[in-house]
């Protein structure tokens, strides 16, 4: 029975999304509210494995310097509490979209962090508001990514740069299986898991919201890391 609801379920993938974006987004809150209280705990579970991202994506931050950062999808702010025990000077931003992640994420008071209740699809923040933003492990739970990318050039400041960490592969009949089969199994557990992010997705989306990929490496653990960056405004005088 199970094997046929997924084979049913994963059918309906093929060349069309299975549910609508909030039901996406409905299912994720939901997921992540559960979640939320032992999300940094030694009862993680299946969410452990996003603390093997943290190294990777602070030794791509050291390499510039940067003022103020976003953390899209920050959950409990994992990420934002070793950087600011590192740099304590900067200025740093949660958004999530569950209340119950930022509910955790305040109670650590972090100095100079602000956190925020919202749709990474769509960032409540001012055009040029942050040098770096990362994002991990967040990414494939979004159904529109273009509106993700877009949010990220605007968001960022010229020269800024965004650190995208997930899960992925270049394996073509493993990104179908799993896009057909494991993520509606996630639906069906109460997943908001949306897609395996490739290297396309992430290249076109890049392409049309004006930015640049200027490191795409598929790494242990079928971990995409991504930097990407906001081009330098032009000097008025020197167009040409």
């Amino acid at each position: 029975m199970i094997l046929m609801r997924i084979l049913i379920y994963g059918a309906g993938v093929i060349g069309e999304k299975s549910m609508k974006n909030e039901e996406y987004k409905k299912l994720s809150i939901k997921e992540f509210t559960k979640a939320a209280g032992r999300y940094e705990s030694n009862h993680a579970g299946i969410y452990e494995m996003c603390k093997k991202d943290y190294p990777d994506i602070l030794e791509e931050l050291e390499k510039e310097p940067f003022r103020d950062l976003l953390d899209a999808g920050c959950g409990p702010a994992p990420m934002i509490s070793l950087l600011a025990e590192k740099h304590p000077d900067r200025h740093y931003t949660g958004l999530d979209l569950t209340p119950a992640m930022i509910e955790q994420a305040k109670k650590k008071n972090i100095p100079n962090t602000t956190f925020f209740v919202g749709d990474c699809e769509n960032f409540p923040f001012e055009k040029d508001s942050f040098d770096a933003i990362i994002c991990s492990m967040s990414f494939h739970h979004y159904p529109d990514p273009q509106a993700f990318f877009d949010s990220v050039k605007r968001c960022l400041r010229p020269n800024g740069r965004l650190i995208l960490r997930d899960v992925t592969s270049d394996n073509k009949v493993l990104v179908w299986l799993m896009n057909t089969l494991e993520m509606p199994l996630a639906n069906i557990c109460g997943h908001g898991d949306v897609q395996v992010p490739t290297r396309d997705v992430v290249i076109k989306c890049c392409k049309k919201a004006g930015l640049k990929v200027e490191k795409f490496e598929i790494r242990k653990g079928m971990r995409m890391h991504c930097v990407v960056r906001k081009a330098m405004e032009k000097a008025i005088g020197n167009e040409r």
